[in-house]
């Protein structure tokens, strides 16, 4: 397609945010549209964490994840120098405890798997946990897993950089209605996997409502840590980010409860650092499942002219760059590069 392809953008989530980027820096006529506010579900968080599912047992999704990672740092920088404000990216690595010596022998397998599926561009091995300083986890055995690939990024500083970058590539945002333009990709969080489930007539996915918290303490350029399923994640703000919850069952989308107190209480036990950290935000909100657990892309069936990137779930900021260059390759030039199992048809 000709540069200057109109395109409207439905959501203003990172997985919009980043389509929105990409298709922009290509030459694509952007309108973005927010129902209510950037970041207002998942993508408005604390979390930020960008980590790799193991390096075993390889498939199409961690390939694609392991892809988009590596694409990260540029594209991140790329929105920096763009738009002027900065994601908070930074690919740090990251820390788990492990165990007993049964965890310590999966990880040292899980290492050789690394080196065949990740070859030199990171690192997955077992470490001493006292090479890792004070903001570092109890470990019973001693030892964590250390991997070089996962990094992080500040979820409502990305939203509003990528917001920033769109709009002086000539973007446009409009929260609220707006009329749409050209061709229209749909990333709409769990209110559009509804909407899709209601037109195709089956549920293809659902909300997940998830719980996290910022605790005050300056932990430095140090890695985040993976613990009793719980992200604990230095920004380099001076906070830290604790969470979440996965909660299929809920009452309030939006309210903080006592699961959110237990996962305080925990992050302060696992990491002895936080003990006395003032807590000075908790958020709660609805992270979009795809029934097949990976991203949803493609084509809206039997809608011409209409596309769906969603189903980010807990993994949309790792996802994103590569999310946004596949759905750009898509709209832009009819080229589809969407690996198994990332279908809008993967899940009816």
């Amino acid at each position: 397609m000709a540069r200057g392809e109109r395109v409207t953008v439905r959501g203003g989530g990172v997985f919009g945010l980043a389509c929105a980027f990409e298709l922009a820096r290509r030459g694509a006529r952007v309108r973005l549209i927010e129902a209510r506010r950037i970041g207002a579900g998942s993508s408005g968080g604390t979390v930020g964490a960008l980590a790799p599912h193991v390096p075993e047992n390889w498939n199409p999704k961690k390939q694609f994840q392991f892809e988009s990672l590596m694409m990260a740092e540029a594209f991140w920088a790329a929105v920096r120098e763009t738009g002027g404000r900065d994601a908070g990216y930074a690919r740090l690595g990251r820390i788990q405890p492990l165990a007993d010596a049964v965890a310590v022998a999966r990880a040292e397998e899980r290492a050789a798997e690394a080196v065949q599926h990740w070859g030199d561009a990171a690192v997955w091995r077992v470490a001493p946990v006292a090479a890792f300083g004070a903001f570092a986890p109890a470990s019973p055995t001693g030892l964590v897993i250390h991997d070089t690939l996962t990094a992080r990024a500040a979820p409502r500083a990305a939203g509003a950089a990528l917001a920033a970058a769109i709009e002086a590539l000539g973007g446009e945002i409009v929260i609220g209605e707006g009329e749409e333009i050209g061709l229209v990709l749909h990333a709409t969080g769990s209110a559009g996997l509804a909407t899709l489930s209601a037109v195709l007539g089956k549920t293809i996915g659902g909300p997940v409502k998830g719980q996290s918290a910022l605790l005050r303490h300056d932990a430095g350029a140090v890695p985040q840590i993976y613990a009793e399923s719980l992200h604990i994640v230095p920004h380099a703000d001076g906070t830290v980010a604790i969470g979440s919850t996965s909660e299929r069952d809920f009452a309030a989308p939006e309210t903080t409860d006592a699961q959110l107190e237990a996962l305080i209480t925990k992050a302060r036990t696992i990491v002895p650092a936080l003990a006395g950290a003032e807590v000075i935000d908790r958020w709660a909100g609805l992270r979009p499942r795809a029934k097949s657990r990976a991203p949803m892309l493609g084509a809206w069936p039997d809608r011409p002219g209409h596309f769906i990137a969603n189903g980010g779930f807990k993994i949309g900021f790792g996802m994103a760059p590569k999310v946004a260059a596949v759905m750009a390759d898509l709209i832009l030039e009819g080229r589809d590069a969407i690996p198994e199992g990332f279908r809008v048809e993967d899940n009816l």
